[in-house]
Protein backbone atom coordinates (compact mmCIF):
# COMPACT_ATOMS: atom_id res chain seq x y z
CA UNK A 1 0.00 0.00 0.00
CA UNK A 2 2.82 2.42 0.86
CA UNK A 3 4.36 1.83 -2.58
CA UNK A 4 1.01 2.58 -4.25
CA UNK A 5 0.63 5.85 -2.32
CA UNK A 6 4.20 6.80 -3.21
CA UNK A 7 3.38 6.28 -6.88
CA UNK A 8 0.17 8.28 -6.75
CA UNK A 9 1.72 11.23 -4.92
CA UNK A 10 5.26 11.28 -6.29
CA UNK A 11 6.50 14.88 -6.81
CA UNK A 12 9.24 13.77 -9.18
CA UNK A 13 7.09 13.39 -12.29
CA UNK A 14 7.55 15.67 -15.27
CA UNK A 15 5.30 18.74 -15.00
CA UNK A 16 2.74 18.72 -17.85
CA UNK A 17 3.27 21.54 -20.35
CA UNK A 18 0.71 24.29 -20.81
CA UNK A 19 1.03 27.56 -22.70
CA UNK A 20 1.02 30.45 -20.22
CA UNK A 21 0.17 34.13 -20.18
CA UNK A 22 -0.10 36.91 -17.63
CA UNK A 23 -3.60 37.57 -16.30
CA UNK A 24 -3.61 41.06 -17.83
CA UNK A 25 -2.90 39.60 -21.27
CA UNK A 26 -6.37 38.03 -21.17
CA UNK A 27 -8.20 41.00 -19.67
CA UNK A 28 -8.11 39.46 -16.18
CA UNK A 29 -7.30 41.39 -13.02
CA UNK A 30 -4.21 39.81 -11.48
CA UNK A 31 -4.78 41.62 -8.19
CA UNK A 32 -8.15 39.91 -7.74
CA UNK A 33 -6.54 36.52 -8.36
CA UNK A 34 -3.93 37.36 -5.71
CA UNK A 35 -6.82 38.13 -3.36
CA UNK A 36 -8.17 34.64 -4.07
CA UNK A 37 -4.73 33.25 -3.20
CA UNK A 38 -4.70 35.13 0.10
CA UNK A 39 -8.20 33.84 0.85
CA UNK A 40 -6.94 30.27 0.33
CA UNK A 41 -4.06 30.84 2.74
CA UNK A 42 -6.44 32.22 5.34
CA UNK A 43 -9.52 30.02 5.04
CA UNK A 44 -8.71 26.84 3.07
CA UNK A 45 -6.02 24.97 5.02
CA UNK A 46 -6.54 21.71 3.09
CA UNK A 47 -6.15 23.23 -0.38
CA UNK A 48 -3.64 21.63 -2.75
CA UNK A 49 -3.87 23.75 -5.89
CA UNK A 50 -5.71 26.57 -7.65
CA UNK A 51 -5.30 27.17 -11.39
CA UNK A 52 -7.05 29.51 -13.82
CA UNK A 53 -6.95 29.15 -17.60
CA UNK A 54 -8.44 31.70 -19.96
CA UNK A 55 -8.43 32.18 -23.73
CA UNK A 56 -6.41 28.98 -24.10
CA UNK A 57 -3.62 29.94 -21.68
CA UNK A 58 -2.71 29.15 -18.09
CA UNK A 59 -2.82 32.56 -16.40
CA UNK A 60 -2.62 31.67 -12.70
CA UNK A 61 -1.20 28.71 -10.75
CA UNK A 62 -0.63 28.22 -7.05
CA UNK A 63 0.13 25.14 -4.91
CA UNK A 64 -0.29 24.75 -1.16
CA UNK A 65 0.74 22.59 1.77
CA UNK A 66 3.78 21.08 0.07
CA UNK A 67 1.79 19.97 -2.99
CA UNK A 68 3.56 20.27 -6.35
CA UNK A 69 2.63 20.50 -10.02
CA UNK A 70 3.76 16.95 -10.83
CA UNK A 71 1.70 15.33 -8.09
CA UNK A 72 -1.57 13.49 -8.61
CA UNK A 73 -4.89 14.64 -7.15
CA UNK A 74 -7.49 12.17 -5.85
CA UNK A 75 -10.48 13.47 -7.81
CA UNK A 76 -13.08 11.54 -5.81
CA UNK A 77 -16.51 12.06 -7.42
CA UNK A 78 -15.16 14.35 -10.13
CA UNK A 79 -14.26 10.95 -11.62
CA UNK A 80 -17.92 10.62 -12.58
CA UNK A 81 -17.64 13.34 -15.23
CA UNK A 82 -14.74 11.48 -16.85
CA UNK A 83 -16.81 8.29 -16.92
CA UNK A 84 -19.46 10.21 -18.87
CA UNK A 85 -16.87 11.66 -21.26
CA UNK A 86 -15.61 8.16 -22.02
CA UNK A 87 -19.15 6.88 -22.55
CA UNK A 88 -19.71 9.62 -25.13
CA UNK A 89 -16.45 8.85 -26.92
CA UNK A 90 -17.30 5.12 -26.97
CA UNK A 91 -20.81 5.75 -28.30
CA UNK A 92 -19.55 7.98 -31.11
CA UNK A 93 -16.95 5.40 -32.09
CA UNK A 94 -19.57 2.65 -32.11
CA UNK A 95 -17.79 0.84 -29.29
CA UNK A 96 -20.79 1.13 -26.97
CA UNK A 97 -24.55 1.36 -27.64
CA UNK A 98 -26.58 4.55 -27.24
CA UNK A 99 -28.29 6.14 -24.28
CA UNK A 100 -31.65 4.42 -24.85
CA UNK A 101 -30.12 0.95 -24.46
CA UNK A 102 -31.93 -0.97 -21.66
CA UNK A 103 -29.79 -2.23 -18.81
CA UNK A 104 -31.20 -5.71 -19.35
CA UNK A 105 -29.58 -5.62 -22.77
CA UNK A 106 -26.34 -4.04 -21.56
CA UNK A 107 -25.94 -6.75 -18.89
CA UNK A 108 -27.44 -9.64 -20.81
CA UNK A 109 -26.14 -12.90 -19.39
CA UNK A 110 -24.95 -11.22 -16.20
CA UNK A 111 -28.22 -10.27 -14.51
CA UNK A 112 -28.66 -11.73 -11.01
CA UNK A 113 -31.74 -13.91 -10.54
CA UNK A 114 -32.89 -11.64 -7.73
CA UNK A 115 -32.65 -8.45 -9.79
CA UNK A 116 -35.73 -6.22 -9.71
CA UNK A 117 -38.21 -6.80 -12.55
CA UNK A 118 -38.17 -2.99 -12.96
CA UNK A 119 -34.59 -3.19 -14.23
CA UNK A 120 -35.94 -3.60 -17.76
CA UNK A 121 -37.32 -0.06 -17.62
CA UNK A 122 -33.92 1.49 -16.98
CA UNK A 123 -31.62 2.70 -19.75
CA UNK A 124 -28.15 4.19 -19.99
CA UNK A 125 -29.85 7.60 -19.92
CA UNK A 126 -31.10 6.87 -16.40
CA UNK A 127 -27.56 6.04 -15.28
CA UNK A 128 -26.03 9.09 -16.93
CA UNK A 129 -28.60 11.46 -15.40
CA UNK A 130 -28.76 9.65 -12.02
CA UNK A 131 -32.47 8.96 -12.32
CA UNK A 132 -32.36 5.16 -12.02
CA UNK A 133 -34.54 4.82 -8.93
CA UNK A 134 -32.15 2.40 -7.21
CA UNK A 135 -32.94 2.44 -3.49
CA UNK A 136 -30.22 4.64 -2.01
CA UNK A 137 -29.51 7.22 0.70
CA UNK A 138 -27.94 10.60 -0.07
CA UNK A 139 -27.08 13.29 2.46
CA UNK A 140 -27.23 17.07 2.05
CA UNK A 141 -23.51 17.24 1.25
CA UNK A 142 -23.73 14.33 -1.22
CA UNK A 143 -22.74 11.84 1.45
CA UNK A 144 -23.71 8.26 0.65
CA UNK A 145 -23.62 6.00 3.73
CA UNK A 146 -24.47 2.91 1.66
CA UNK A 147 -21.47 3.37 -0.61
CA UNK A 148 -19.38 1.68 2.10
CA UNK A 149 -21.38 -1.51 1.53
CA UNK A 150 -20.74 -1.26 -2.19
CA UNK A 151 -17.02 -0.81 -1.73
CA UNK A 152 -16.79 -3.74 0.69
CA UNK A 153 -18.41 -5.98 -1.89
CA UNK A 154 -16.32 -8.35 -3.98
CA UNK A 155 -18.62 -7.86 -6.97
CA UNK A 156 -19.67 -4.24 -7.39
CA UNK A 157 -21.84 -4.88 -10.43
CA UNK A 158 -23.83 -7.70 -8.84
CA UNK A 159 -24.28 -5.66 -5.66
CA UNK A 160 -25.82 -2.78 -7.63
CA UNK A 161 -27.99 -4.90 -9.91
CA UNK A 162 -29.43 -6.61 -6.83
CA UNK A 163 -30.58 -3.33 -5.30
CA UNK A 164 -34.34 -2.74 -5.07
CA UNK A 165 -35.75 -0.17 -7.48
CA UNK A 166 -38.42 2.25 -6.26
CA UNK A 167 -40.81 2.64 -9.18
CA UNK A 168 -41.99 6.17 -8.25
CA UNK A 169 -38.35 7.31 -8.21
CA UNK A 170 -37.54 6.19 -11.76
CA UNK A 171 -36.86 9.40 -13.69
CA UNK A 172 -36.34 11.41 -10.49
CA UNK A 173 -32.87 12.66 -9.61
CA UNK A 174 -30.99 11.19 -6.68
CA UNK A 175 -27.23 11.42 -6.39
CA UNK A 176 -26.17 7.77 -6.56
CA UNK A 177 -22.64 6.52 -7.19
CA UNK A 178 -24.04 3.15 -8.26
CA UNK A 179 -25.27 4.68 -11.52
CA UNK A 180 -21.78 5.95 -12.30
CA UNK A 181 -20.06 2.65 -11.63
CA UNK A 182 -22.50 0.70 -13.81
CA UNK A 183 -21.52 2.98 -16.72
CA UNK A 184 -17.89 1.96 -16.29
CA UNK A 185 -18.84 -1.71 -16.12
CA UNK A 186 -20.89 -1.35 -19.32
CA UNK A 187 -17.96 0.33 -21.05
CA UNK A 188 -15.78 -2.63 -20.08
CA UNK A 189 -18.34 -5.16 -21.31
CA UNK A 190 -18.60 -3.62 -24.76
CA UNK A 191 -15.02 -2.50 -25.38
CA UNK A 192 -13.14 -5.29 -23.62
CA UNK A 193 -11.07 -2.60 -21.87
CA UNK A 194 -11.35 -1.06 -18.45
CA UNK A 195 -12.15 2.66 -18.46
CA UNK A 196 -8.56 3.62 -17.61
CA UNK A 197 -7.14 1.70 -20.55
CA UNK A 198 -9.83 3.13 -22.82
CA UNK A 199 -9.10 6.65 -21.53
CA UNK A 200 -5.37 6.29 -22.16
CA UNK A 201 -6.09 5.47 -25.79
CA UNK A 202 -8.96 7.82 -26.61
CA UNK A 203 -8.90 10.71 -24.08
CA UNK A 204 -5.67 10.99 -22.13
CA UNK A 205 -3.48 10.10 -25.09
CA UNK A 206 -4.83 12.86 -27.36
CA UNK A 207 -4.45 15.34 -24.48
CA UNK A 208 -0.86 14.23 -23.82
CA UNK A 209 -1.76 13.07 -20.32
CA UNK A 210 0.78 10.44 -19.31
CA UNK A 211 0.89 10.59 -15.51
CA UNK A 212 -2.41 9.27 -14.14
CA UNK A 213 -3.95 6.46 -12.12
CA UNK A 214 -7.41 4.94 -11.78
CA UNK A 215 -8.30 2.49 -9.01
CA UNK A 216 -10.15 -0.68 -10.18
CA UNK A 217 -13.06 -2.50 -8.59
CA UNK A 218 -12.51 -6.11 -7.43
CA UNK A 219 -13.80 -7.35 -10.80
CA UNK A 220 -11.23 -5.25 -12.66
CA UNK A 221 -13.49 -2.44 -13.89
CA UNK A 222 -12.19 1.07 -13.29
CA UNK A 223 -14.40 2.47 -10.56
CA UNK A 224 -16.86 4.73 -12.34
CA UNK A 225 -17.73 6.88 -9.35
CA UNK A 226 -14.32 7.58 -7.75
CA UNK A 227 -10.71 6.51 -8.10
CA UNK A 228 -9.25 8.70 -10.86
CA UNK A 229 -6.01 10.57 -10.14
CA UNK A 230 -4.72 13.41 -12.37
CA UNK A 231 -2.36 16.35 -11.98
CA UNK A 232 -3.84 19.83 -11.73
CA UNK A 233 -2.31 20.87 -15.05
CA UNK A 234 -3.80 17.85 -16.79
CA UNK A 235 -7.19 18.82 -15.36
CA UNK A 236 -6.58 22.20 -16.95
CA UNK A 237 -5.96 20.48 -20.31
CA UNK A 238 -9.30 18.73 -20.00
CA UNK A 239 -10.90 22.08 -19.23
CA UNK A 240 -9.38 23.64 -22.33
CA UNK A 241 -10.60 20.73 -24.46
CA UNK A 242 -14.15 21.03 -23.12
CA UNK A 243 -14.18 24.81 -23.57
CA UNK A 244 -13.06 24.21 -27.15
CA UNK A 245 -16.07 22.02 -27.91
CA UNK A 246 -14.09 18.80 -27.60
CA UNK A 247 -11.10 20.01 -29.66
CA UNK A 248 -7.57 20.09 -28.25
CA UNK A 249 -4.86 21.58 -30.42
CA UNK A 250 -5.89 20.59 -33.92
CA UNK A 251 -7.53 17.31 -32.93
CA UNK A 252 -11.16 16.62 -32.16
CA UNK A 253 -11.21 14.42 -29.06
CA UNK A 254 -14.85 14.49 -27.94
CA UNK A 255 -18.02 14.85 -29.99
CA UNK A 256 -19.44 18.39 -29.48
CA UNK A 257 -22.99 17.02 -29.58
CA UNK A 258 -22.13 14.73 -26.68
CA UNK A 259 -20.80 17.65 -24.67
CA UNK A 260 -24.06 19.48 -25.29
CA UNK A 261 -25.94 16.49 -23.90
CA UNK A 262 -23.59 16.25 -20.92
CA UNK A 263 -23.99 19.91 -20.06
CA UNK A 264 -27.77 20.06 -20.58
CA UNK A 265 -29.83 20.13 -17.38
CA UNK A 266 -31.63 16.78 -17.53
CA UNK A 267 -32.91 17.08 -13.95
CA UNK A 268 -33.26 19.70 -11.25
CA UNK A 269 -30.27 18.37 -9.30
CA UNK A 270 -29.75 19.88 -5.85
CA UNK A 271 -29.87 23.64 -5.10
CA UNK A 272 -26.46 23.67 -3.39
CA UNK A 273 -24.72 22.28 -6.49
CA UNK A 274 -26.91 23.08 -9.48
CA UNK A 275 -28.88 21.19 -12.09
CA UNK A 276 -27.62 17.81 -13.25
CA UNK A 277 -26.65 16.82 -16.76
CA UNK A 278 -24.80 13.64 -17.60
CA UNK A 279 -22.56 13.03 -14.56
CA UNK A 280 -21.86 16.74 -14.04
CA UNK A 281 -23.49 19.81 -12.54
CA UNK A 282 -24.52 23.00 -14.31
CA UNK A 283 -26.17 26.32 -13.55
CA UNK A 284 -25.33 30.00 -13.13
CA UNK A 285 -22.79 31.51 -10.73
CA UNK A 286 -22.33 35.27 -10.33
CA UNK A 287 -24.26 35.75 -13.58
CA UNK A 288 -22.09 33.27 -15.50
CA UNK A 289 -23.22 29.87 -16.83
CA UNK A 290 -21.06 27.06 -15.48
CA UNK A 291 -20.45 23.34 -15.84
CA UNK A 292 -18.87 21.59 -12.88
CA UNK A 293 -17.11 18.31 -12.12
CA UNK A 294 -17.14 18.08 -8.32
CA UNK A 295 -15.53 15.69 -5.85
CA UNK A 296 -15.48 15.34 -2.07
CA UNK A 297 -13.02 17.62 -0.31
CA UNK A 298 -13.24 20.27 -3.01
CA UNK A 299 -11.89 18.61 -6.16
CA UNK A 300 -13.43 20.85 -8.80
CA UNK A 301 -13.16 21.62 -12.49
CA UNK A 302 -15.28 24.68 -13.30
CA UNK A 303 -16.02 25.62 -16.90
CA UNK A 304 -17.12 29.22 -17.48
CA UNK A 305 -17.82 29.30 -21.23
CA UNK A 306 -19.06 32.90 -21.22
CA UNK A 307 -15.64 33.99 -19.97
CA UNK A 308 -13.66 31.40 -22.02
CA UNK A 309 -12.23 30.26 -18.71
CA UNK A 310 -11.76 27.19 -16.53
CA UNK A 311 -10.89 27.08 -12.86
CA UNK A 312 -9.23 24.06 -11.27
CA UNK A 313 -9.26 23.59 -7.50
CA UNK A 314 -7.95 20.53 -5.67
CA UNK A 315 -7.60 19.72 -1.98
CA UNK A 316 -7.07 16.96 0.56
CA UNK A 317 -9.72 14.31 -0.09
CA UNK A 318 -9.47 12.35 3.18
CA UNK A 319 -11.61 14.76 5.19
CA UNK A 320 -15.04 14.46 6.76
CA UNK A 321 -15.89 18.17 6.44
CA UNK A 322 -14.56 20.83 4.10
CA UNK A 323 -15.28 24.33 2.83
CA UNK A 324 -16.61 24.47 -0.71
CA UNK A 325 -14.23 26.51 -2.92
CA UNK A 326 -17.24 27.98 -4.75
CA UNK A 327 -16.84 31.15 -2.67
CA UNK A 328 -13.45 31.79 -4.25
CA UNK A 329 -15.09 32.04 -7.67
CA UNK A 330 -17.95 34.22 -6.45
CA UNK A 331 -15.84 36.65 -4.45
CA UNK A 332 -12.58 36.87 -6.38
CA UNK A 333 -12.06 34.81 -9.55
CA UNK A 334 -15.16 35.68 -11.58
CA UNK A 335 -14.97 39.37 -10.59
CA UNK A 336 -11.36 39.30 -11.86
CA UNK A 337 -12.69 38.46 -15.34
CA UNK A 338 -15.73 40.74 -15.47
CA UNK A 339 -15.81 44.55 -15.78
Amino acid sequence: MSQQLSLLHSPRQKVPYLATALPGDTGTCGQSLEEAHRAVLKSYPKMHSMLVVRHGKLIYERYYGGFQAGMLNDLRSATKSFTALLAGIAMERGDMPGVETPLTEAFAGELPRSASPLLGRLTLHHLLSMTSGFRWITGKRLGEPLVRNLQRSRRFTAYILNLPIDEPRIGEFQYCSCDSHLLSAILSRYTGMDAFSYAKEHLFGPLDIGHAAWVPSPEGHSMGHIGLYLTSRDLAKVGLCLLGGGVYGDRRVICPEWLEEMFTAHTGGYPAYGHYGYQCWNGVISGQPYRLAHGHGGQQLWLLPGLEAAVIVTAESAVSRYKNPRGLLEQHIIPAMTP
